[in-house]
């Protein structure tokens, strides 16, 4: 392998010659080996820190800080990077220590090295274009690299909240399609009182669409950021006006309104909003993975279970029982849902683990949001197109249920009382009649009212008594 040489504080090593990272990246990626993921593997992420280093250099050079050689270099290998070029030199672990410099110092360097090349110069020639002294003039890890991470988790929120209404549209869809399904609502695993299919999907579309304005609200606390901030939130080294006319810069770059913190010594040290955003991501999680639970158990059968609606067949659901079709789509979603709700746990601990000035366990609260976030998309898309589009209900299995049921007696309350209704009930369960033969038979109600009152419209909504 041709190799360079590069100085660190540690002393020299020998850098990959085609790699565009140096030296520090390459300690970094010795010393992390850990998920093995490395931060390529967002590339939102990427794109992001892309932006803040071409921010950097244009207030840089705004400020007579920057000569304009060095800035056009740097500004177009943070274009290329934008554009999602020399993705694969982003090498370091998603988890490491350090608060994240060594990220940083890799966007440094290959921002560098590219930059190097642009001029004319060799890869590692950092005399004419320093990753340091240049790339991350007026900055610090602590301010670029949680300004990359907001950012980030902004565009990758408006994703979210796009499967998320598609997941709440398709129940929307299912909820008109069986409207005037009649089946019976369960409380406790126990016959409660009727209801429509379409009712309770839309109870499902309704409980995904109040998480959607819950992520939006939370998504506008990713438009403040620290930038300027550099080592403690104090702005050493940076010009007075530098937080001013970089936030100009950014804004234009990437077309969002980003805000610098009127308080960056505490923007730099609190992760509150990352909680927020977890929890809010957690919620999420909790309610679509019972909206799953109830998938199954609806769907459950074919023979022996409710088999009240049917969930496609995807695939083979065993090896040793021919026939069987599991409910897969509904269970891997459930299991993105457990995965984000332990993640949330790990947020917050990082969170609350952080001290004084910053907290240093930003990488992991990162590597979860976004990994919380991706899984959380591609399952609701997933759940949609494979298992929600196709579902279908056995009406007269959901209208058997509802005739057959005890719980058709509390229909009947207002209008016999609660003693007469508890005696039918009995009876019913003691002898396997029909409640409405009985009260026809007690001659607790005419048949003509009994019908009135047991019509499907009168039992799943308000309605005037039936005189």
């Amino acid at each position: 392998m041709s190799t360079r040489t590069e100085e660190d504080l540690l002393g020299f090593r020998d850098v990959d010659e085609n790699a565009y990272y140096g030296v520090q990246t390459l300690r970094a990626k010795e010393n992390f080996h850990i998920t093995g993921i490395p931060i390529s593997h967002f590339p939102e992420f990427i794109k992001s820190f892309a932006q803040v280093k071409k921010a950097t250099a244009l207030a840089n050079n705004e400020l007579g800080l920057l000569d304009n050689k060095k800035k056009e270099a740097i500004c177009k290998a943070c274009d290329e990077i934008i554009e999602g070029k020399h993705i694969e030199h982003f090498v370091v672990d998603v988890i490491q220590g350090g608060a994240g410099t060594s990220t940083n110092m890799n966007m440094n360097e290959v921002i560098a090295n590219r930059a190097l090349e642009l001029l004319g110069y060799n890869r590692g020639e950092y005399d004419y274009l320093h990753p340091n002294n240049d790339v991350n003039k007026s900055q610090s890890t602590n301010d670029s690299y949680p300004t990359s991470i907001r950012m980030t988790l902004y565009e990758m929120i408006f994703k979210l909240i796009d499967a998320m209404e598609i997941l709440r549209d398709s129940f929307l869809e299912k909820s008109k399609e069986f409207e005037s399904v009649l089946k019976m609502g369960r409380t406790q695993l126990q016959d409660a009182v009727p209801m429509t299919v379409g009712q309770e999907f839309h109870a499902f579309a309704t409980a995904v669409s109040d998480d959607i304005n819950i992520l939006k609200e939370t998504q506008k606390l990713f438009l403040n950021i620290n930038l300027g901030a550099t080592a403690i939130g104090t702005g050493i080294n940076t010009n007075p006006q530098f937080s001013k006319v970089v936030d100009k810069h950014l804004s234009e770059i990437t077309g969002r309104k980003y805000n610098v913190a009127k308080d960056l010594i505490e923007a730099t040290s609190d992760t509150g909003d990352y909680v927020q955003l977890s929890g809010v991501l957690k919620r999420t999680a909790v309610k679509v993975s019972k909206i799953c639970n109830d998938l199954r158990l609806l769907s459950s059968g074919p023979r022996a279970g409710l088999k009240e609606i049917n969930l496609p067949a995807v695939q083979p659901g065993s090896s040793i029982m021919p026939g069987k079709v599991n409910p897969v789509i509904p269970e891997v979603v459930n299991q993105v849902c457990f995965q984000v709700i332990g993640l949330d746990a790990t947020i917050s601990i990082a969170a609350e683990a952080g001290q004084l000035q910053l907290n240093v366990f930003e990488p992991v609260i990162a590597f979860d949001l976004f990994s919380s976030i991706t899984m959380m998309e591609r399952a609701f898309l997933t759940l949609v197109e494979k298992s929600i589009k196709g579902i279908t209900v056995n009406e007269d299995r959901c209208k058997d249920y509802v005739l057959n049921s005890i719980g058709l007696v509390t229909a009947l309350n207002p209008y016999i009382g609660y003693e007469n209704s508890s005696s039918v009930a009995k009876e019913a369960l003691k002898t396997g009649r029909s409640v409405y033969d009985i009260v026809l038979e007690r001659k607790l109600l005419s048949k003509e009212k009994l019908d009135k009152i047991l019509k499907p419209e009168n039992m799943v909504k308000p309605h005037i008594m039936i005189e």
